[in-house]
């Protein structure tokens, strides 16, 4: 009988390729990473350590987080020298899926001080560079599209109820768009006295920068990474350090707009099987 593969450790033929690259020693060791909730990730622990694989699954279709190994890999190489994102040292192919394998970033998942991250955020999004990424929404139809075609996949009850609650407000497109993360949740924010690493970049977008600033304030975002939604006096710090007025007005004008959305990816992943997101959705049913 052929042995199941261990998923605690990475396949064996593709640690045979990363040795072959002389990415790793003979011997490595690997460590399984637990922060993501879609790849598999380890650190590797001897002969080459101080680095991460990150084996993408391509199974499950996200509505809302793009998982693309390559616009990684195009993240990481035009953010290089910010000093906020591990260097990226190789990507290939395994079997169905791709890999990327860069330096692993010390530090712990963001608990507190939300103005810091404000900073690392309003940080990226002054930066002049262009990256092919593909473009996010812009505005109150895009997020109504958007939310609306999430609630299409879903099935349950709970859909109409969404529906009912969708924003009136119209909000316009913004005159000015930048590279965003996509994905500026606690649990890829790493903090180290050295600073704050953005990791996990597989959903970028030419976008809105204040629908980062919605992802990290999310109260079923922070829940889920975090443990607890942000309080008012958190949230004000936050939006008070990044400094940028006009995407902060945006913000508000757009929250409630953020919420219906994200309570429609709260639902649908509930009905994916992903029961710890229905704490999520109340939460974000709450704020509209």
């Amino acid at each position: 009988m052929t042995p199941l593969p261990d998923p605690t450790t990475p396949p064996p033929d593709l640690v045979d390729e990363l040795g072959d690259r002389g990415l790793v020693d003979s011997g490595a060791q690997f460590q399984t990473l637990y922060g993501g909730r879609t790849n598999q990730v380890w650190k590797v622990l001897g002969g080459g350590g101080g680095k991460v694989l990150k084996l993408y699954r391509t199974a499950l279709r996200n509505p809302l987080f793009r998982n693309d190994a390559e616009l990684e890999a195009r993240c990481l190489m035009a953010l290089e020298n910010t000093g906020f994102v591990p260097r990226l040292r190789a990507t290939g192919r395994h079997e169905n899926g791709r890999w990327v394998f860069y330096d692993h970033a010390p530090g712990s998942p963001w608990q507190e001080d939300p103005a810091r991250v404000a900073q690392l955020l309003q940080k990226l999004h002054t930066l002049d560079l262009s990256v092919e990424v593909p473009a996010g929404c812009n505005g109150s139809e895009d997020l109504a599209r958007h939310g609306q075609s999430i609630l299409d996949e879903c099935k349950s009850e709970i859909r109409h109820r969404l529906e009912r609650l969708r924003p009136k407000e119209q909000v316009a497109s913004a005159a000015r768009t930048c590279l965003i993360h996509g994905d500026p949740v606690a649990g890829n924010i790493l903090v180290a006295p050295s600073g704050l690493t953005l990791i996990d970049w597989q959903c970028p977008a030419q976008g809105d920068p204040s629908e980062d600033l919605a992802l990290f304030l999310s109260p079923a975002m922070q829940h889920l990474y975090r443990g607890a939604p942000l309080n008012t006096s958190e949230e004000n710090q936050f939006l008070f350090a990044y400094g940028d007025i006009d995407t902060v007005e945006r913000y508000k004008n757009l929250r409630r707009w953020y919420a219906w959305r994200m309570a429609a990816y709260c639902l649908w992943r509930v009905e994916k099987g992903a029961p710890d997101y229905s704490v999520g959705l109340d939460l974000e049913i709450a704020a509209l």
